[in-house]
């Protein structure tokens, strides 16, 4: 089962903007906690995603490496905003397909699965032409996770917690829906939400935080910036690397102080 995960925006293109969050550093977060879940929770699952760090990518060359890798499914996540005081959560498959297609079924699936552990209010299942859903070949959905100008939403957005439940969700809806079958041995508990994150530095400078990423991409490991609220203060943390198994995390953790970032460790949440 080959699943591309497309966590929307990045890099130059924040996305959505609000309540101190940017829609590129939510998606990232949630699309690399998904990877984590089904690639150590269930067997014979390749996740390949269109950037695991805060780069810039293109629509095109989203779908044309979907397309060329050949992947099963494709998922793409987002948040909203509106007017600030809409909120809740809606997905869309293409505006050409019908309710009984198989995609709308995966959907279905998903759908049901997300809104069991969201916390948001239930917006529906709807249609739409973009690009990420018209110009994939495979069975392809776009999920909106919040509204991120909606106070109520985004106080969501900023726990740890929550993003690991959508996650947890999506997954859960990924696996129902094309009967993936749970690792017998080497996954982790299905019922821990804990994820391991391996932070290479907090700034109060973005531009600080921006260098180490460039320092860490110049050492061929993928970090982005993610924007956190310490005790009012706002700080700007290099995150290299989130995880369900704390295994994995040490490996990467072990890779960042080898390029010399002695200070990294990592944070469970």
């Amino acid at each position: 089962m080959k699943i591309y995960l497309d966590p929307g925006h990045g890099g130059s293109d924040s996305g959505a903007q609000g309540n101190g969050l940017q829609e590129k550093d939510i998606t990232l977060d949630i699309a690399l906690r998904i990877r984590s879940i089904l690639t150590n929770q269930y067997e014979n699952v390749q996740i390949r995603m269109s950037r695991t760090g805060d780069s810039t990518k293109s629509l095109n060359q989203r779908t044309n490496e979907a397309n060329a890798w050949g992947a099963d499914f494709y998922l793409s996540i987002h948040c909203n905003a509106f007017n600030r005081t809409a909120r809740g959560y809606e997905d869309y498959i293409h505006s050409s397909l019908s309710n009984s297609s198989r995609t709308a079924r995966y959907r279905d699936i998903i759908h049901a699965e997300v809104i069991k552990l969201n916390q948001l209010p239930n917006r529906g299942k709807k249609k739409a032409d973009y690009h990420v859903l018209r110009e994939s070949s495979m069975d392809a959905l776009l999920t909106e996770n919040g509204f991120i100008d909606n106070a109520q939403d985004a106080a969501l957005m900023k726990q740890s917690s929550w993003r690991q439940k959508v996650a947890q969700a999506h997954a859960n809806g990924i696996a129902k829906a094309f009967n993936l079958k749970h690792k017998e041995s080497g996954g982790t508990d299905p019922g821990n939400d804990t994820v391991f994150k391996v932070i290479a530095g907090s700034f109060k400078a973005k531009v600080n935080a921006d260098d180490r990423v460039d320092f860490l991409r110049s050492k061929r490991i993928e970090s982005f910036v993610q924007t956190v609220s310490v005790s009012g203060d706002i700080w700007y943390r290099v995150q290299a690397g989130a995880f369900s198994n704390r295994e994995n995390a040490e490996r990467r953790l072990e890779e960042v102080k080898k390029a010399g970032i002695t200070d990294a460790f990592i944070l469970a949440e």
